[in-house]
């Protein structure tokens, strides 16, 4: 296989988005591999929902609390990946890393730091523990860092970005967190490939949000500086209904 198709999509419970629609998505979009996050769904359940995703290797990492979180990959078949071990401290399902030989592929569902910012500090420590986690992943071989980062990065990120100085995900800690990130090695495919280009990839449902387009980009795909070259396309669906978030994704050598 000369490229592989990766998209990223937080569905906002797959029960949900089966419902409205996802198996269309796997079908006619066909990607090599699919990054899931806030599954809501436990590993009980997902036994018992006998889950039918033709011609696709399935991993789940849910939460220890039911219904809650949790994060999934689909990959073609032929595509060889072995899921590496569960981290010790992510009870709540955030991280899930594929080896595929060439790259990590690694799945996040990043915290939320909630509207009233209760969440915040704790966010923070759990994304430097992960960011610790990423580089000595990176020592191995490069990483392919995708998700629901809750974050928009940079005020191009968010249609209104004035109101929202220091509101859940547009937080000077959040956002420095990210600049901390991408100067330990690592690129925002989508602003790197499309510098000036205003798209986004989540919308509130209230008020008619996605209709008038107030939305953010607060999902992405990040790599490995020395990845960056093989990136070929990287995109944002912002069509595809089925959850308050839309699929993004990246095509890579």
């Amino acid at each position: 296989m000369k490229e592989l198709n990766i998209v990223s999509w937080n569905v906002n419970g797959i029960r949900a988005a089966i419902r409205k629609g996802f198996l269309d998505f796997l079908k006619n979009k066909k990607p090599d591999i699919l990054c899931l996050q806030e599954i809501k769904i436990s590993d009980e359940a997902i036994l018992g929902e006998q889950f039918d995703f033709p011609e696709y290797q399935e991993f789940w990492n849910s939460a220890v609390r039911p219904g809650y979180s949790g994060t999934a990959m689909l990959v073609r078949d032929g595509i060889k990946a072995t899921k590496e071990k569960s981290l010790s401290w992510d009870d709540e399902g955030r991280v899930l890393v594929l080896d595929l030989g060439k790259y990590y592929v690694i799945n996040i569902y990043f915290p939320n730091s909630k509207d009233d910012l209760s969440r915040l500090d704790w966010k923070i420590k759990w994304n430097d523990k992960l960011l610790a986690y990423f580089k000595k992943l990176d020592k191995k071989k490069p990483l392919i860092v995708t998700g629901d980062y809750n974050v928009a990065h940079e005020e191009i990120d968010l249609a209104r970005p004035k109101p929202n100085i220091g509101n859940a995900g547009f937080t000077n800690e959040e956002r420095n967190w990210m600049i901390k990130f991408l100067d330990a090695g690592f690129k925002d495919t989508f602003r790197e490939m499309h510098p000036k280009k205003i798209q986004y990839s989540w919308w509130s449902y209230r008020a008619n949000a996605r209709v008038n387009n107030v939305g953010w980009r607060i999902d992405y795909f990040c790599v490995s500086n020395r990845v960056l070259k093989n990136i070929s396309k990287s995109f944002i669906l912002d069509k595809v209904l089925g959850s308050d978030h839309c699929p993004v994704g990246i095509i890579i050598k």
